[in-house]
């Protein structure tokens, strides 16, 4: 018999804002995160905007030499990481750090730290302009030793990495951990530091990229006819994750239950997600066993929508392939329409939003969908927020590589 898993505390960081208050009210107001590009001088690219993260100052969360030598999505994951355990009441002490996990990833890393050290040393040829801190800041692994060492937790270390489900992947190991019994307590979710040139650059070239400059507000359209790409986003997402039991023996507030986590891969291409649908519909359906529930028993999804032209479509297809008729009739929806794609922190983020919108009642919408494609003909609850009585809630993430993970979230009682 496996042990139940519940949800004590959140952590956000986002272009939404700092906090995970500031966030989901700009969510479920429908407000957009996406803007001009001002971290670096865009103009010779062809994709000029992105969702960053505004008015960043890292010394609220950490010594300014520190700041230094961490990389920015290490920024972004300790504030988060702060948050969640501030909420959540979260406590290592000499008798649980070794029965204590920290499971937080990235799909890339500090990226924008080796670009800009790479540049210095081809510029200068002098290897002494590499800080001693540059591996640190590069792995990927990175943000979550940080947090291990921050914490004191000794338990496990784990950075799993899915490429765009990697959040999601991070929050789905650190159930398994603490329900099969290796751990009691876990935090576990993913951030994001993407938005440098190169990183805006490769992405352009896939293809995958909006560059709807003039109307950043209404350039990430998931569903819509006129969809033109993906957003670049910022930011990280953390959950505090806990037994049932070792909650309540400390008296922890109780934000849900996690209860089903399903992934798999489709094993077909290195960008394009499988357009049969097979890998993502196996990852719902396993999720949905693993959880002992069927389609109709779920109230909201969190899409992954990344209004890109090929996913939208597979993701509308694996919905159906599962849920049959009942798939018209659950709402869902893409909050990458306001925080733009944060690629491995965007799955803990939409973890996130379905803890919240089972704690407040609410679907978030999905914004700037003004006239759906043929083939995306589901209820994605179009620009404005939706009140309605919701007890579980999946949210789904896939990643190029063709990873699928789907998580299932409920109401505790």
């Amino acid at each position: 018999m496996t042990r139940r898993v519940v949800v004590t505390g959140l952590g956000i960081v986002s272009p939404l804002g700092h906090t995970v208050a500031e966030t989901w009210e700009a969510i479920k107001a429908g407000k957009s995160g996406i803007g001009p590009i001002t971290r670096f001088d865009a103009s010779k690219h062809q994709v000029k905007i992105a969702a960053e993260v505004k008015n960043w100052d890292p010394a609220d969360y950490m010594p300014a030499k520190e700041i230094r030598r961490r990389d920015r999505y290490q920024h972004f994951v300790v504030a988060a990481t702060a948050e969640a355990v501030r909420n959540a009441g979260f406590e290592v002490t000499d008798a649980n750090r070794h029965r204590t996990g920290v499971v937080i990833g990235s799909a890339v890393g500090g990226v924008e730290s080796y670009f800009e050290y790479a540049n210095d040393y081809y510029r200068t040829g002098d290897p002494r302009r590499i800080t001693p801190f540059g591996i640190p800041m590069l792995i990927v692994n990175g943000g979550s030793n940080l947090v291990s060492i921050e914490i004191g937790a000794m338990g496990p270390t784990a950075t799993p990495i899915s490429a765009c489900a990697t959040g999601a992947e991070c929050i789905g190991h650190a159930f398994d951990l603490i329900r099969f019994g290796r751990i009691d307590q876990a935090l576990a979710g993913g951030g994001e530091a993407p938005i440098f040139p190169l990183g805006i650059a490769a992405f352009d070239r896939v293809g995958a990229c909006s560059r709807m400059n003039d109307d950043p507000e209404h350039a990430s359209r998931p569903f819509d006819k006129n969809r033109t790409g993906l957003i670049f986003s910022e930011g990280a997402a953390v959950l505090a994750l806990e037994e049932l039991e070792h909650a309540r023996a400390r008296g922890a507030s109780i934000l849900a239950e996690l209860v089903g986590y399903g992934s798999t891969s489709d094993a077909f291409h290195i960008t394009a997600p499988d357009p049969a649908a097979r890998g993502a519909a196996a990852a719902i359906r396993a999720a949905l066993d693993d959880a002992c529930l069927n389609p109709t028993d779920v109230h909201y999804i969190n899409a992954h929508g990344t209004a890109t032209s090929l996913n939208d479509v597979m993701e509308t297809k694996a919905l159906k392939m599962v849920f049959g008729e009942q798939a018209y009739h659950v709402p869902m929806s893409s909050t990458k329409s306001m925080t733009g794609h944060g690629m491995g922190a965007t799955a803990a983020m939409e973890a996130a939003f379905s803890v919240l919108a089972i704690r407040d009642q609410i679907a978030p919408p999905t914004t700037n969908l003004d006239e759906p494609d043929p083939e995306c003909d589901l209820d994605y609850v179009p620009n404005t927020a939706r009140e309605l009585p919701i007890k579980i809630v999946m949210s789904n993430s896939f990643g190029f590589g063709g990873h699928n993970v789907s998580l299932i979230f409920k109401a505790f009682n």
